[in-house]
């Protein structure tokens, strides 16, 4: 578990650094001028705590962070930016507290109807338990690239990529936007909590059919869209033949036998559904001839 320290100002770590090398110079120069070993061997003793005092201090930068074990042990996690001074047998790991991208490569798998599709996400994500990336995953990065692949493949093989094939999908890749996305990122926060990662955002950036069906699909998709808006043109057309039979009734304006009605339903029809303008021929003879 994470254990945040609170170490020391550095400031007067450095000023006893800087004493103790001034003080260690001139011990040795003036033990060797003097040919005095025992100033020589004081000004050498100076510099080893000098240098025994540097090893401890330590300069963190903003949204950096230092993990601190002792002979193996886990001692803490220092967070706070700037000098500090901490025990010199402390062995420390640096590791970045900032956001990073990941823009994940194009994966081809299949959806949940068995058709190969390619899929790729982007993920904004950063350190938040530097503990669990520092000792549960060997290496914290290569894990949230192996982890998120793993992800967008299970996102993908979990949903269609529309609803072609199933009418009744509740949420399709194609279709789904932030629902999608937002279950993106719980599967992805499920997989790298262990390692102490805090998803930010995440967000599917590529999808479409591989490129083997790309051209099937396309035609499937233009084919499905040409029969609903022929069914709406049809559906139209029906209701305005209805009205036109029913004010030609209601106003008396002439009677139609049945035969007459077919005949007029039949032209309105192909006049309405055509997908060209019908040319008009004047009849200049009798309703019947």
């Amino acid at each position: 578990m994470e254990k945040v320290l609170k170490p020391m100002s550095g400031y007067l770590a450095l000023l006893i650094c800087l004493l103790l090398f001034i003080a260690s110079a001139y011990l040795f120069i003036t033990g060797t001028t003097a040919e005095n070993i025992g100033t020589t061997i004081l000004g050498a003793a100076c510099f080893v705590v000098f240098f025994f005092f540097m090893k401890g201090l330590m300069i963190i930068q903003p949204n950096h962070s230092r993990v601190l074990n002792f002979f193996g042990k886990y001692v803490g996690t220092v967070k706070d930016n700037g000098l500090f001074f901490i025990n010199p047998l402390y062995s420390s790991q640096k590791m970045s507290l900032r956001s990073e991208n990941l823009q994940g490569q194009t994966l081809k798998v299949n959806d949940k109807m068995g058709n190969p599709i390619e899929i790729a996400v982007v993920m904004v994500w950063k350190v938040g338990d530097t503990y669990k990336a520092a000792f549960d995953v060997e290496r914290y990065s290569d894990f949230v690239k192996m982890q998120s692949e793993a992800a967008v493949r299970h996102l993908a093989m979990s949903f269609p990529y529309d609803n072609l094939e199933d009418d009744h999908a509740p949420i399709t890749l194609r279709e789904g936007g932030d629902k999608i996305n937002s279950i993106l990122e719980q599967e992805l926060t499920d997989r790298l909590s262990k390692a102490g990662i805090i998803i930010q955002e995440a967000r599917i950036s590529h999808l479409a059919y591989a490129s083997e069906i790309a051209g099937a699909m396309l035609q499937r998709q233009q084919a499905t869209a040409i029969v609903a808006a022929r069914t709406k043109i049809v559906e139209g057309a029906v209701g305005m033949v209805d009205l036109a039979l029913k004010k030609l009734s209601e106003e008396n304006i002439v009677e139609l036998d049945d035969e007459r009605k077919a005949a007029m339903v039949s032209n309105l029809m192909v006049v309405l559904c055509g997908e060209k303008a019908a040319q008009p021929i004047l009849n200049a003879g009798t309703l019947y001839n």
